[in-house]
């Protein structure tokens, strides 16, 4: 599952991706083959953090499981 990390909130992608010009057709981050289409991946501070990316409008996506 993927979310979006703000500073004191965690946000579901339907929030903030419907208005992107870069998400898919449902309004869902571009997710292809376990990589963020529409971002880069983000460095892990921990081995137990969980997979963080920026998208292109800055916002941090984070997968969960």
């Amino acid at each position: 599952m993927l979310v979006i990390l703000m500073d004191e909130q965690i946000l579901s992608p339907a929030c903030v991706c419907q208005t992107c010009l870069l998400a898919d057709q449902s309004g869902q981050p571009r997710w292809r083959q376990g990589k963020l289409g529409c971002g880069h991946a983000v460095r892990k501070l921990t081995p137990q953090q969980p997979d963080q990316y920026e998208c292109e409008m800055g916002f941090r996506i984070a997968r969960v499981e």
